[in-house]
Parts: C-alpha cells; sequence; structure tokens
C-alpha cells in the first residue's frame, strides 16, 4: 500500500478505542496501544507512512473491510485503454465515445451487428457474446489498465482520475469498478430502475468478495489490469450470463477487487417491461454455472443456523418457541465473547440485528429462490405472502407500481435461477448457507 495513503473508517463500524466491529462480513478486531494509536492518527487525516509495521496494520484493515484506502494520484489516462463490446447501438457508442474524450487509446468491438459500425477494429460477422466481445478487445491493448465500458452506458465527468485510477497504486489491487447508476427517465420501470437496478451496488465503498456486501460488480464498467486479465485468461465466453461475476471472483484467487462510488457511470435501462423481466429471468439463470464453478461462494441466504431455526419455527407456527430460542441464542453471544472487551449491551444488539437481518434475507430468499415450491401448501403460500411485507413497506415512499414491479423483479430472477438449476442439474443455488453465528 502506497505512502501518502489516506485511510477512512467504514460507515458500519463501531469503536471502543482499541476495539472494532464492523465490516461485511461482520468482524471484531482489537489493536494494541501502538495499533490504536495509528488508528486515531489515520482518522484524524493523517496519511500512511513509510514504515513497514504501519502499512502492515493498514492492510490487515483495509482487507478486513474496515477501513477504505484513498491513495493520492498515480496513474492517468493516458495509461488506459477503453474496450467497448457492442451490437446494433451506434448511437448509445457514440454518446458513450463523446463522454470519454480524455481516453484516446479505443477499441470497439462490433458482436456482429447487422449494419457494420464504422470506426470498429474488431468485426464478430456473428454475434459471439459479451465475453468474447470484451476478450477480442482487451487482448489488442498495450496499456496497464483496461476501461470495459457497455455502449449504453455515460460515464459522469471526473469518473476515472478522481477514484478509480488510484487505487491501482496498490500493486495487489486488480480491478476497480464505479458505481452504476440507471439514466433517469419517465415512467415506473424508469423510477424502479434509478431506485433499484440490478447493476447499482450502492454508495458505499467496499473490498468485493462473495457473500458480502459487495460480492460481485458488473463489468458494465469496469477497469481491470491488463496482466491480471492475461493471468486468467479473461472472461469465460462459454458463459452468456454471469461472465463478470465469473471473472471477477478468478480475480479474487490472485488480488483484491474494489468498489468506489465515488466515481459514477450512468446506465440506459430496459425501457419496456417484458424485455427488462427476460433481463432478470435471464440473469437468474447464471446462478447454477456459476455455483459449479465456484463451489460455496453463491448462496440464496448466509445465516446463522441458530437464527434459521428461529424463523423456521415461526414459520412452521410456532411463535412462542421461536421467541424462546432467539432470546437464548442472543443471550448467549455475550458468552462467547470473554476477554475481547465487548460489553454485554452491544453483544445482545448485535445479536438481535443478526436475527432480524436473517429474517430479511430469508424473506428475500422465499421470493427470489423458493417461492415455486412455496406456491405447494397452504402453509408456504402464508410465507410467501409475508415475505412481500418487506416490498409493500418500501412502496410507501414509491406508491403501488414500485411495489408491482419490486415483486416482479425478484420472482422472474428467481423463475431464472430455478430454469438455470434445471438445466445444470444441481440445486446448489436454492441452499442456504449456514454459518457458526458469532463475529470472525
Amino acid at each position: 500500500m502506497r505512502p501518502g495513503t489516506r485511510l477512512r473508517l467504514d460507515d458500519s463500524v463501531r469503536r471502543r478505542g482499541g476495539l472494532l466491529i464492523g465490516g461485511s462480513p461482520l468482524r471484531l478486531l482489537r489493536l494494541g496501544p501502538g495499533g490504536t494509536r495509528l488508528l486515531d492518527r489515520w482518522v484524524a487525516g493523517e496519511p500512511l507512512r513509510a514504515d513497514e509495521r504501519e502499512r502492515t496494520l493498514a492492510r490487515r484493515l483495509v482487507d478486513a473491510g474496515l477501513l477504505h484506502p484513498e491513495p493520492p494520484a498515480g496513474l492517468g489516462a493516458a495509461d488506459v485503454t477503453l474496450v467497448v463490446p457492442v451490437r446494433d447501438n451506434a448511437g448509445g457508442l457514440a454518446r458513450l465515445l463523446a463522454a470519454t474524450p480524455e481516453i484516446t487509446e479505443r477499441i470497439v468491438v462490433d458482436d456482429g451487428s447487422a449494419e457494420p459500425l464504422p470506426g470498429a477494429r474488431v468485426r464478430h460477422e456473428r454475434p459471439e457474446g459479451p465475453a468474447a466481445a470484451r476478450n477480442a478487445g482487451w487482448r489488442l491493448a498495450a496499456t496497464e489498465i483496461v476501461a470495459f465500458l457497455d455502449s449504453d452506458t455515460v460515464p459522469e465527468p471526473g469518473w476515472l482520475d478522481a477514484a478509480l485510477l488510484p487505487q491501482f497504486s496498490d500493486s495487489r489491487v486488480l480491478a476497480v469498478a464505479p458505481r452504476i447508476r440507471s439514466t433517469p427517465g419517465p415512467g415506473a420501470l424508469a423510477g424502479y430502475e434509478a431506485d433499484r437496478s440490478s447493476l447499482d451496488l450502492g454508495p458505499r465503498a467496499a473490498p468485493v468478495r462473495p457473500m458480502s456486501r459487495v460480492s460481485y460488480v458488473p463489468s458494465a464498467a469496469l477497469l481491470v489490469r491488463r496482466t491480471a486479465l492475461a493471468a486468467v485468461g479473461g472472461f469465460d465466453p462459454a458463459l452468456r450470463f454471469g461472465e463478470d461475476v465469473d471473472l471477477v471472483w478468478r480475480l479474487l484467487e490472485h488480488g483484491g477487487v474494489r468498489y468506489q462510488p465515488a466515481a459514477v457511470v450512468r446506465h440506459l435501462p430496459r425501457p419496456h417491461l417484458w424485455p427488462w423481466l427476460r433481463q432478470r429471468f435471464e440473469y437468474g439463470t447464471s446462478a447454477a454455472p456459476l455455483s459449479a464453478r465456484h463451489p460455496g461462494q453463491l448462496s440464496c441466504a448466509r445465516l446463522s443456523a441458530w437464527s434459521a431455526a428461529s424463523w423456521a419455527l415461526l414459520a412452521a407456527g410456532h411463535p412462542l418457541v421461536a421467541l424462546g430460542l432467539a432470546a437464548g441464542s442472543t443471550a448467549l453471544l455475550p458468552r462467547k465473547l470473554p476477554g475481547r472487551g465487548v460489553p454485554a449491551a452491544e453483544s445482545l444488539r448485535l445479536a438481535g440485528l443478526g436475527h432480524l437481518g436473517a429474517g430479511r434475507l430469508l424473506a428475500e430468499a422465499t421470493r427470489r429462490a423458493w417461492w415455486p415450491t412455496a406456491l405447494l401448501s397452504r402453509r408456504g403460500r402464508r410465507v410467501l405472502l409475508a415475505s412481500l411485507l418487506p416490498c409493500l413497506a418500501e412502496s410507501a415512499r414509491h406508491g403501488p407500481a414500485w411495489a408491482a414491479l419490486r415483486i416482479a423483479d425478484d420472482l422472474a430472477y428467481g423463475a431464472g435461477v430455478w430454469a438455470g438449476c434445471a438445466r445444470h442439474r444441481t440445486l446448489a443455488p436454492l441452499l442456504p448457507r449456514f454459518t457458526e453465528g458469532s463475529l470472525r
């Protein structure tokens, strides 16, 4: 990690002196007196110095997701090649190129457009898919960094230098992604996409890791080291959907990937309902092949066994037993952290929030993954209806059309998951993953 880097606490972190609790997955870390003094200095705005012990501690906290690095400027636009895969979207391509004048090295790959696109460096006579098109582009690049942008995106000014390129001053960072936000437009669907686009991973910076707050980043807007692409062989053209998730998870075997929402790229969503639902369905079909390629890295819900049992008892019609189990497991957590300096009240708060969070995850899994089986019984249908309550609560701010789209979004994606599982003969994406239920 480069000297001069400033370090910022993740906004999830709760701190008591040298005790830090936060990150995703949730972690508990206690610093000694020296580490606490260093953290105080960093939080006060003092940059990282060229001291090996200091840099080792910073690396540990950054890798845990407790701190976020803000390195000084390093690489510039001259170190970047823009790769744009495009098919039948000359207008979008023109808008994108006009919005990225700072990048002079550009490679446009025409992936089988009906009318050949002028200026394309590569043309596929027949569509070969986005993975093959991106591979054809980056393999012609000669710069250190390759910036992938889809033709239906437009970066906001300053997207490249302000937050993305400085991250590559850390040699362990192999890829960095901006926040992708939908372009505002008229109609209920545009409003829903502006609020809940599947490409928008939120306003909080994060290290990318499976089954965490940011488990992947989409390749609609992604910067990657060219050497890292060569090391992993680029995108897998055998994957029609989910090829970006697969690439990111393979990159993580060699280094780090970061999500930097301070940089924003706008994306034009599907304008009509049925193409949008079909896209959500197709995204869902990627779950099965991804779970086969990356065992244990994908699950419809990750929660503690205690929480799962409590909510299962409630769904089965035993509310008092469920409440007793949840309360008992909550009371056990302070005993699991002896000598760690965690106040009992904080332990109880964390345990309670863990149970509530598990309920949210199970409701989402019911809507997105388990709804076909829930329809088979009266109790299952009641559970499915109950899982819709969070959507209806959210819709109080947005209206009934938003609620209908929210539910349709989950159901369409879940139908795709089931179709992919049937095609690949696996149930892995439909199974929850249980944790030990304690802090890491």
